[in-house]
């Protein structure tokens, strides 16, 4: 096994795979985000829905991404929009227990003194609760991410883009030549990803965290 010459053959391509598998995470990522941090915000001051939300996205999580990849070709087909739909689902996911928990964990005392002096409860909601809560939610985001760069590979079953195809191609040709490389360099690439993003992440809220807050 030779993995540098194998890389270094195969520059260009490797970079636009991983290109592809980088930029899919974080659309996916960030679209869940949004979506998950709408409905906390839609339900977390009723308990009912806030704790069913919560007990929906921890149930959720155990679906099979392959399944779920299965039921999304009957109406998509195959490529990026199955991919897409399934990756940002589970992305939404950890963000939206996260973001729940961290608006309900707001001090009731800061919401009155900020109605007190007052404040809409839109600008309550932008001002005082969500820069309380973002920690929490930054923490979910980032367990979000890593669980996407790592799940994202499993596109490659339905042709969607990314490292997945190095990997699956490798795999099922155990055996032949650069198979193992091949394998071998979609893992790796998938894991620098990860890391890379989650280095982005703790900057992100080095520089958003207020220090009372962090």
């Amino acid at each position: 096994m030779n993995l540098w010459s194998y890389i270094r053959g195969r520059g260009e391509v490797l970079a636009f795979l991983t290109y592809q598998h980088a930029s899919l995470a974080f659309q996916t990522v960030l679209v869940g985000t949004v979506v998950a941090v709408l409905i906390a915000v839609a339900v977390y001051r009723l308990p009912l829905l806030s704790a069913l939300s919560l007990t929906t996205s921890r149930v959720a999580l155990t679906i099979p991404s392959l399944a779920l990849l299965a039921i999304l070709l009957v109406p998509f087909g195959l490529g990026v929009v199955p991919s897409f739909v399934m990756l940002a689902f589970f992305a939404a996911l950890p963000v939206v227990g996260n973001a729940i928990v961290g608006l309900r964990s707001v001090p009731a005392s800061v919401v009155e003194s900020a109605r007190g002096i007052g404040f809409s409860r839109r600008r309550i909601l932008l001002t005082v609760e969500l820069p309380i809560a973002w920690p929490v939610i930054l923490t979910g985001i980032r367990v979000s991410t890593q669980m996407i760069v790592g799940v994202a590979a499993i596109v490659a079953y339905v042709l969607g883009p990314g490292l997945g195809s190095l990997i699956f191609n490798g795999l099922s040709r155990l055996g032949g030549a650069n198979s193992l490389e091949m394998a071998l360099t979609g893992t790796i690439l998938i894991v620098i990803i990860a890391l890379v993003f989650d280095a982005l992440l703790v900057l992100l809220g080095r520089l958003t965290i207020a220090k009372g807050l962090s």
